[in-house]
């Protein structure tokens, strides 16, 4: 199989770009080019028309999706197909949000559907009780990565704005994250839950280790882990080796990816923070998005549109930042959640047969919540030397108490950005000036709910799919990640053992370095 670069479609585009032309007041003239290229699918409204494309521009990306073979693999995706080409298995998140099917998979997920909306009710209801007998009030979620950027963030924006129960994320390996955690916290009427698949993530199980340590000195009696410590994974035998009862372990299966967890029993914390209703809907958003992905044309189909546009930017225009600009207070996780979600997945080098890479995969992610990231890195996007794209996420209708002429000035201030990066601003004064030439996307949730984040986070997960699939790499493995993990227990040893050092000279400096604090200290 050729690279991406040789194919026939990826050369027309590339000719294309080195034609176009420098000015983007153009791709605003047309008086119908919002109605030609604004989408709408399970309650999402996804703006192109400010970007750098045109018709025939978009018919391009759309028969190089068609080259790459990307509706067969799209298919192979809900079909079970083994995609994930390295570790030769199947990513089968959808089945999360679709479990309706006779096979076992199916039937597992109804199953912890179900053992999640018992656990909720009984903590919500005060059912279940601390060693002390008073029901829970507190639950500190400890993960990372996958087992925590999407919790976090969907607990976030769906949150009850009312309820007794309190909820605190641990993550950083760093013990200041913890004990300042624990501040708040009373033993009698605290939940822990620890979200690690392997049961082995060093960064959890540190921490897990030392809220145990910390319970335990105050209750003085092992027993009183029972009703106070839950976890999520699949090595059973690990967790109860660490002293969680095994009628407290929820599964996670192995054709359940990191970063695609917070629709299974990874969402447990979800459900608890906003309700089970509100994790049924969350699951609900996603699969309608997931239905509009696999039937619809790629002309209307908004993950593949999405994908391609980014495909435009960073590979033909040479467009290696892409902004995440959520315009809702509620979603300021999203940017460290697309993070994790793109970068991890298409950070790839390689394609899947192993081959080096002439072209760029993932552009850098970035990002932060408007208005607030304006006045912090926005004089860099619209007067810097750096190239960028961007998707501003905004909300339709609100529910806010608060006046609307808040919320109007919100929207302004998200329009006129998206104006002023693509258009700039002519002027004299140099100072003053702006170039423009920036593409942006702009999302529109008809409201903030539990379906249309599913619905959002649901696109995101297919938009990467769909890039992976035409840069042919697999966007499921994620080995760059382990190099530092292998390399740090050896460390770890050295710093207080006084061994040989035999790295580099840097290394061995540092290492000499943090020695000579623990001897002093």
């Amino acid at each position: 199989m050729n690279h991406s670069s040789q194919t026939s479609r990826w050369r027309a585009l590339s000719k294309i770009a080195t034609n176009l032309a420098s000015s983007s007041k153009q791709f605003l003239a047309d008086e119908d080019r919002y109605d030609q290229f604004s989408f709408e699918a399970s309650g999402i409204l996804l703006d192109l028309s400010k970007q750098k494309i045109t018709r025939e521009i978009l018919q391009e990306l759309l028969s190089l999706a068609n080259e790459k073979d990307l509706a067969n693999k799209i298919e192979a995706l809900f079909s079970g197909g083994n995609v994930n080409i390295t570790e030769n298995r199947p990513a089968l998140h959808t089945i999360l949000r679709n479990p309706d099917g006779d096979d076992e998979r199916a039937k597992q997920v109804r199953s912890d559907l179900q053992r999640i909306e018992s656990c909720v009710t009984d903590i919500n209801t005060g059912r279940w009780r601390g060693y002390s007998g008073k029901s829970i009030t507190q639950i500190v979620h400890i993960g990372i990565g996958g087992s925590h950027l999407g919790q976090a963030l969907v607990t976030e924006a769906l949150k009850k704005k009312s309820g007794n129960l309190q909820i605190a994320f641990v993550t950083n390996m760093d013990p200041e994250d913890l004990e300042s955690t624990l501040l708040g916290i009373d033993a009698e009427r605290t939940i822990f839950i620890i979200a690690s698949k392997s049961f082995s993530t060093i960064e959890t199980i540190e921490n897990a280790t030392a809220a145990k340590n910390w319970f335990l000195g105050r209750t003085n009696d092992p027993g009183a882990t029972t009703n106070h410590f839950l976890a999520i994974s699949n090595n059973y035998d690990a967790a109860v080796a660490f002293g969680i009862d095994r009628k407290n372990i929820f599964p996670v299966a192995d054709w359940v990816g990191g970063r695609y967890s917070l629709w299974s029993a990874m969402g447990l914390i979800i459900a608890l923070g906003s309700g089970f209703d509100n994790f049924k809907r969350l699951l609900a958003g996603a699969k309608s998005m997931d239905d509009h992905f696999r039937s619809s044309p790629f002309e209307s189909n908004l993950p593949v549109l999405l994908a391609l546009t980014g495909i435009w930017n960073s590979n033909f225009l040479n467009i290696n930042n892409h902004l995440i600009l959520p315009y809702a207070e509620r979603l300021k996780m999203l940017p460290a959640f697309l993070q994790q979600l793109e970068m991890e997945s298409n950070g790839k080098s390689v394609d899947t047969y192993g081959r080096k890479l002439d072209i760029n995969t993932a552009p850098l992610i970035w990002g932060g919540t408007g208005t607030d990231s304006q006045h912090s890195f926005h004089q860099l996007l619209l007067q810097g030397t750096q190239s960028f794209s961007a998707d501003l996420i905004l909300v339709g209708s609100s529910k806010s108490r608060f006046r609307q002429e808040q919320r109007n000035w919100l929207l302004a201030n998200a329009l006129a950005q998206t104006r002023a990066m693509l258009v700039g601003h002519d002027d004299e004064d140099p100072h003053k000036a702006m170039q423009g030439g920036h593409g942006t996307n702009t999302l529109v949730l008809e409201e903030l709910n539990a379906f249309t984040l599913g619905s959002l986070l649901s696109l995101y997960e297919h938009k990467v799919f769909c890039q992976g699939a035409i840069w042919n790499i697999n966007p499921f493995d994620q080995y760059g990640i382990e190099q530092g993990k292998q390399l740090a227990p050896s460390i770890y040893k050295q710093l207080t053992d006084g061994s040989e050092l035999q790295w580099d000279a840097s290394t061995n400096g540092l290492i000499n370095q943090f020695r000579k604090g623990e001897q002093n200290g």
